[in-house]
């Protein structure tokens, strides 16, 4: 890693938590924004005025450590000066259009190089919603059918045909939703929907969806879309010939598989594609988050033949108004750039190990810790009120956690039982090291005051 990207990262708290110009300003945008937002935001109630590395500082001069890294979006880690300066030159040139750019044209050559199988074809939108409702357009108009098949726990999108692949209860309040989507059993080997135990279940659950869209498919899948290791569900982690299955049973309908890597690719899981642990090559891929360096932008990626295909090939038939303008062309350039020079995909695998080390001893340690995985920089942890039943611990509970992270100066995803752990790519052992402690230093807390105390 460059000596440009800072290491041995601490907290540095000077007020209490929020302090009082963070509550200020907090309760003067409440005055205007509208309710909804990310609930970690609105607990923590803190108000940012700079970022560097795995370090957010507040306005009232607080020093954070960072390891939800924007739901899987800072990569890079927060204002890497490559980044910085490559933002700074575009927008000082062209920042809007549809029209060819350099940046967009060196983007293109650049990913060719790194591109998965034979998806060499790339459009470029501005959110993952938005290019998960393009890849489905693309398959509806490749095969001429309009069912999908999506998984349990899976997470696409909040618009209307990436919520109505949903696979939680998050939709329940929004139907109608779109016809003719089959949702199947997804491999969460902890809480395995059929009370099994992975190896020797001899992966039942793709049998199951496999009997089940036997008998529910009617006129015949476009695609299956899922993602190779679940984000929102908790970083879920399948057997790796889970995919392989899935791809098989797509095979038999006739269907595409859409991965939807927006969280999983460029390097996140330790590899640059989540797609190569299981050796799988979709037929379409959705890409997102990381690549952006935190500049909105998303995108789908195909072959040849795919990309044809009319009307979604049509001049104007997949594009959007904002997907690969000039400065987001950029920001794509640049963070895969720093990606593939400093080495990141490796520093991932080597880094998730590294934690994931320092905190398995966790599920062994503390009562209310069911299971630590983790796959490169995805990891997770299960914080359950019962080892046996493992019973998710209590909403209650995990808000207290997350605010007795906030409080020893951590942010965290702790809010949910399914505990997400997903930091910059360009952390360091320190820093880990620096994290791991006030983590120890929280659960041994939850531990000596009893869940139910909590």
């Amino acid at each position: 890693m460059e000596i440009s990207q800072p290491i041995n990262q601490k907290v540095n708290l000077i007020t209490s938590i929020p302090g009082k110009k963070s509550q200020q300003m907090r309760n003067e945008e409440d005055l205007y924004i509208a309710d909804g937002l990310q609930g970690f935001a609105l607990m923590a109630g803190i108000v940012v005025e700079s970022a560097f590395g795995n370090i957010v500082k507040d306005v009232d001069g607080n020093e954070f450590l960072d390891i939800i890294g924007g739901i899987g979006v800072n990569g890079l880690g927060h204002s890497h000066p490559k980044f910085v300066k490559a933002i700074a030159e575009q927008v000082s040139k062209a920042s809007v259009g549809s029209f060819t750019s350099k940046a967009r044209l060196d983007f293109f050559k650049l990913i060719d190089t790194i591109k998965l199988g034979n998806l060499n074809r790339i459009q470029l939108y501005s959110s993952g919603s938005e290019a998960v409702e393009s890849a489905l357009r693309l398959a509806k108009n490749k095969t001429g059918k309009w069912e999908m098949v999506s998984f349990s726990g899976g997470f696409h999108g909040k618009t209307h045909g990436a919520l109505s692949l949903m696979g939680s209860d998050f939709k329940k309040s929004y139907g109608p939703y779109a016809p003719g989507v089959n949702i199947i059993p997804y491999a969460n080997c902890y809480r395995c929907p059929l009370n099994t135990a992975y190896p020797g279940c001899g992966m039942a659950c793709l049998e199951v969806g496999r009997a089940h869209l036997k008998a529910n498919v009617g006129s015949g899948v476009a695609a299956f879309i899922i993602e190779p290791v679940q984000g929102t569900a908790g970083n879920i982690i399948p057997p790796q010939e889970f995919l392989t299955g899935v791809k098989e049973i797509a095979q038999e309908f006739d269907a595409l598989l859409i991965s939807d890597e927006m969280i999983t690719g460029f390097g996140r899981t330790g590899t640059f594609w989540g797609a190569e642990q299981s050796g799988v090559i979709p037929d379409i891929m959705t890409i997102g988050k990381q690549f952006g360096g935190g500049f909105p932008i998303s995108g789908v990626v195909s072959t040849d033949e795919l990309v044809k295909v009319k009307p979604w090939g049509n001049p104007s038939g997949s594009s959007s108004s904002y997907g690969g303008n000039p400065l987001a062309s950029a920001a794509a350039l640049a963070a895969t750039n720093i990606i593939i020079e400093e080495n990141l995909v490796m520093n991932s695998k080597k880094m998730g190990a590294y934690f994931l080390e320092k905190i398995n001893p966790f599920a062994d340690r503390y009562s209310f810790v069911g299971e630590v995985r983790g796959i490169g920089l995805m990891l997770g942890i299960e914080m359950v009120k019962n080892k046996k039943t493992k019973e998710p611990l209590s909403k209650n509970a995990t808000n207290w956690i997350f605010k007795e992270f906030l409080n020893k100066g951590l942010l965290t995803m702790a809010y949910a039982s399914s505990f997400r752990i997903q930091p910059a790519m360009t952390i360091d052992h320190d820093t880990i090291d620096n994290i791991v402690e006030i983590m120890e230093k929280v659960f041994n807390t939850v531990e000596e005051k009893g869940i139910k105390e909590i």
